[in-house]
């Protein structure tokens, strides 16, 4: 269609490029993004790849292994030891995502704002490693639900925390790979986690006096607290504020991301923490999206009764600890394959919903047989079915990238509300329903059926919207003009071209 308005726009260009032509430029950044532009590049993913995943990896296998340490203490004496009955046990373990939940959205407005994320995600880790800790010296149930109340408020912080810091700094083509490491973090803890609680709760019990489970907590606690101490220096900033950059790798970190969007990935003077929250409610991928990962957690809730589910196989606590690690280790592996491949292919939908439907098949063996080898084979299949959930929050911040404000508060609405879907599953494993677990896994597989159609439908509109983008012509005004503006200045080229490069942009679906 035939711009009515070519000479206003014209006059709009002339006046950016004008302003962008006085920003002064750095010979060192010049060197970076000339024909060393490609080695500099390569240099700074690697750099990223060798101090933030690690670090977020760590933590995040403490994360998980402080958050079911519980499920674990069941298997020796925690339930007889502070009297706890069947309802009480499932009311802890919700109690955790009933801070959880809600504390991510105002945890990821408040990441998008400060200057220091990496200051305030390793006092979070801190916070909820002492909360463990404290979890060990409890005698009722009234101690335990209190302290896994406050164990979920700074481990909001993290999981959607994370993922935002990522796409802060990784490309949406790397975003998932990288999304995928973190996650196998989560993956890996339920396998060593289960190897290092079987080697205290046996060797720890009644040392000095105190119960193997009650050493779980102080040893697991301790250890958290000490990485986040790490974390504090481990983790980077921002692209513009990391201290362990050089002003040209910080350029060279922006003008990445700008030319993978076509525009700067920085907030406007308009954007704020609340105008960002107001524009994700307002779109409805994320409402969808929240729906479908709530449906998905639920149908992947079995992760808190796993230990408990391997203990239906008929051997004894430490032969069930130790079989619960195998099909973490697959899944691990099988999630980062499925991230690799998602990069490659930028394809999200197939990636996301295949291993929903190798859990389905799971539970389908579940409710067929009661064979150990079947129940075995069947529980590899749900460990992996986690390779989906790990590449949510990546399509969330692939559907709605821009502005960061916006995208910080969709990843913590999306995975805020999803984990609703584990505060609900912590009632839908219950031990009458032991050992076959039949309606468990039903709830399972109706909750898959919902998860898969509401992301078909996420897929259809982001198709639609890519449609839309190809055929119209992005004029670039508002808050998306000066983000384009911004783009502009970061890769040293004319406005005119990077409205033009930002008409490339599409969705991956």
């Amino acid at each position: 269609m035939e711009n009515p308005h070519p000479k206003k726009e014209e006059y709009q260009v002339e006046q950016l490029e004008r302003k962008v032509s006085s920003i002064p430029s750095n010979a060192e950044d010049g060197n970076l993004l000339g024909p060393r532009r490609t080695y500099a590049e390569r240099r700074l993913v690697r750099k990223l790849d060798m101090r933030l995943l690690p670090a977020i990896v760590v933590i995040f296998i403490m994360n998980y292994i402080d958050r079911t340490a519980v499920t674990t203490a069941r298997l020796k004496g925690l339930e007889q030891d502070l009297h706890l009955d069947d309802i009480q046990y499932n009311t802890i373990l919700a109690a955790l995502y009933a801070s959880y939940c809600p504390a991510q959205i105002p945890s990821n407005m408040i990441l998008n704002r400060i200057t220091r994320p990496s200051f305030y995600i390793g006092a979070c880790v801190v916070l909820w490693g002492l909360t463990s800790t404290m979890t060990g010296v409890t005698h009722n149930f009234a101690g335990i639900l209190a302290c896994r109340i406050f164990i979920g408020l700074p481990e909001a912080a993290f999981y959607p925390g994370a993922i935002y810091l990522l796409s802060r700094w990784y490309t949406r083509k790397e975003l998932a790979f990288r999304s995928a490491i973190l996650y196998g973090g989560l993956l890996i803890s339920n396998a060593f986690g289960s190897l290092m609680a079987a080697g205290i709760l046996s060797n720890m019990e009644g040392k000095l006096g105190v119960r193997g489970w009650r050493w779980l907590f102080y040893i697991e606690g301790a250890i958290t607290m000490l990485f986040g101490f790490f974390t504090m220096y481990l983790l980077p900033d921002f692209p513009h504020n990391t201290r362990w950059l050089s002003p040209a790798e910080r350029h060279l970190a922006q003008v990445r991301l700008s030319e993978d969007a076509g525009e700067a990935d920085e907030d406007t003077n308009t954007d704020t923490a609340w105008s960002g929250f107001v524009l994700a409610m307002k779109d409805p991928k994320v409402s969808i999206f929240a729906i479908m990962t709530c449906s998905q957690l639920l149908g992947l809730s079995f992760v808190n009764f796993f230990p408990t589910l391997t203990a239906t196989l008929g051997f004894s606590t430490t032969i069930s600890l130790l079989l619960a690690a195998p099909p973490w280790i697959l899944a691990t592996i099988v999630c980062c394959l499925n991230a690799w491949h998602a990069d490659r292919t930028g394809e999200r939908f197939f990636h996301i919903a295949v291993p929903w439907w190798g859990v389905m098949v799971g539970y389908i063996i579940g409710v067929t047989t009661m064979s150990v080898a079947g129940r075995y084979v069947a529980m590899f299949l749900m460990a992996c079915g986690y390779c989906g959930f790990a590449l949510t929050l990546v399509w969330v911040s692939n559907a709605v990238p821009r502005p960061p404000a916006k995208r910080a508060a969709a990843i913590g609405i999306v995975n805020g509300f999803g984990n609703i879907g584990n505060l609900i599953g912590s009632f839908t494993w219950k031990a009458v329903w032991g050992p076959d677990y039949h309606p468990s896994m039903y709830i399972g597989l109706a909750a898959f059926v919902l998860s898969t159609s509401l992301a078909l439908v996420i897929r259809v509109m982001l198709v639609r919207q890519n449609a839309q983008l190809a055929s119209a012509e992005l004029e670039g005004e508002g808050a998306t003009r000066e983000r384009v503006e911004d783009a502009a200045r970061l890769e040293g080229i004319s406005v005119k071209d990077a409205i033009e490069r930002r008409r490339g942009f599409r969705y991956l679906y």
